[in-house]
């Protein structure tokens, strides 16, 4: 039932493709062009379009791959020692939905001048951070994405709704509602896990535009598959907006007093090919030790989940956007939320809502759907290294030897906005880019542990942070706030 026609026609799961699958698939079906993707320090894909020649050449870029300029995709790479190739991945072949002309897409992996790959790329590092989770605990990671964005279009009278009450509001209130299954089809058919989309919070009217905030949200796939299926479902969007004549952005904060848009990464974790999440039907020990790392590491997880001011702009008390250091069960103003599971339950639920179903047996471990919801980043990120520092995170926590204490203490049961007692005991998320690049230097010999991430990566992320001036920038100056949220307006 797989809508992705690569699938369909090669009769096997895309981990599974070869490169002979490939060119079977576009002999068959007369694919004329095949285009490189590739993630650049800017978090953004970038392409190198090919014209398909023959048999021949097809074989030999499959095969090797090309050459990009390397310091003009990342700053650490430098001008006089430039050359980097790109090499596709077969199992993450789509068929291009935009192209004229057929065509198939690959992302990439970055390889150096000897042909290894390249420390320093996001989607290397990405790769080490689980094998080395892997490595010192057995543990396999999976995750997946929240995907919170904003569409722009021309104000209509009619069907209007009420502001910030756009909440799983369906059309003709949600004006954009086509938009988003036309999207959500698109990124199914590009090889996306899709669990579902709706509408969110986000809805008002300036300047005569009607701002809509939606969401699509992933299924559970391993680490790297969830960073590949949110970037090129980011690029759908926006090639998708393009067509349609919509703007979209993803930016954390778009104006004043209006929800701004996260990224939440909802993270699951098997030992054996078997959830490690409950045990008796409650949260396990290991989970906990995972929710400890997640949280000792939050300060600086933000450089790679916060990465603009307008970051911060988002996380501010009072609203959905967590500022604090904590924990809890359902809770929606904690930075970790455990959110609701189908435990026992299902079937009962089920049979009171439908009292002539039959009685059956599910056949579902429960334990699978039970997760860790992640709250802080937002579209901004870096996926692939905030996934990375994600694993680095649940690594540290797993071998941390005081890690059930540190999450016993930070475990909240109340709306923490609304106790200022319980406030003022919890640890603050940083406020700016330079406070993040500053827990980024604190913390750092956690990430270079290992070989995940490396030294003049870190280093340049925290030159990066720090460039941007924020130290001081006071919070409400509206004039200078609506100046960095235009800056900022398609990052990620």
């Amino acid at each position: 039932m797989s809508p992705n026609p690569l699938i369909k026609f090669i009769g096997k799961p895309s981990f599974e493709f070869t490169r002979s699958d490939i060119i079977k698939y576009i002999e068959h079906n007369n694919v004329e062009m095949v285009n490189f993707r590739y993630v650049a320090g800017d978090g953004r894909l970038k392409v190198l379009n090919f014209i398909i020649n023959s048999k021949k050449h097809l074989e030999t870029i499959l095969t090797k791959g090309e050459r990009v300029d390397g310091s003009s995709l990342f700053p650490y790479v430098e001008t006089g020692s430039s050359d980097l190739y790109v090499v596709p991945r077969f199992n993450t072949a789509f068929v291009n939905p935009f192209s004229q002309e057929p065509t198939i897409d690959f992302l990439c992996s970055y390889f150096n001048k000897d042909g290894y790959p390249l420390e320093n790329s996001p989607e290397n590092v990405l790769r080490k951070a689980h094998k080395v989770l892997f490595e010192n605990t057995g543990h396999t990671f999976e995750a997946m994405g929240e995907l919170e964005y904003y569409v722009i279009s021309d104000k209509s009278s009619l069907f209007t709704n009420a502001d910030q009450k756009g909440y799983h509001e369906s059309f003709p209130f949600n004006k954009k509602e086509a938009f988003r299954i036309d999207a959500m089809k698109t990124i199914a058919k590009a090889g996306g896990y899709i669990k579902y989309g709706h509408s969110e919070v986000g809805n008002f009217i300036f300047n005569d535009k009607v701002y809509e905030q939606n969401e699509i949200e992933f299924l559970p796939v391993t680490l790297e598959d969830a960073a590949d299926q949110l970037v090129i479902a980011k690029w759908i969007l926006r090639a998708l907006a393009y067509k349609y004549g919509v703007n979209i952005t993803f930016a954390p904060k778009i104006t004043l007093g209006k929800a701004g848009s996260g990224l939440h990464i909802h993270t699951q974790f098997k030992k054996n090919g078997k959830s490690v999440m409950l045990n008796n039907g409650k949260l396990s020990d290991t989970a906990k030790k995972i929710i400890a790392g997640y949280l000792y590491l939050t300060p600086s997880l933000t450089a790679f989940g916060n990465t603009n001011p307008t970051s911060y702009f988002r996380l501010i008390p009072n609203q959905e956007a967590p500022t604090k250091i904590c924990w809890g069960h359902r809770n929606r103003s904690a930075l970790v939320r455990i959110p609701l599971a189908w435990l026992d339950n299902a079937i009962n639920m089920m049979k009171l809502a439908n009292p002539k179903e039959v009685a059956f047996t599910s056949g579902d471990d429960n334990k699978d759907y039970q997760t860790i919801e992640y709250r802080c980043s937002d579209g901004s990120a870096d996926v692939y290294l905030l996934l990375a520092g994600l694993a680095v995170a649940a690594r540290y926590g797993l071998e941390m030897e005081d890690a059930l204490e540190y999450a016993e203490k930070t475990y909240v049961e109340k709306n923490i906005f609304k106790d200022e007692n319980l406030a003022k005991q919890l640890p603050t998320l940083p406020t700016s880019c330079w406070e993040s690049a500053e827990m980024l230097e604190k913390q750092k010999d956690i990430y270079l542990k290992c070989n995940v991430f490396t030294e003049n990566l870190i280093q340049g992320t925290i030159n990066k942070l720090k460039s941007y001036g924020d130290k001081n920038l006071i919070k409400d100056n509206e004039e200078a706030i609506i100046e960095l949220i235009n800056k900022y307006f398609y990052c990620g």
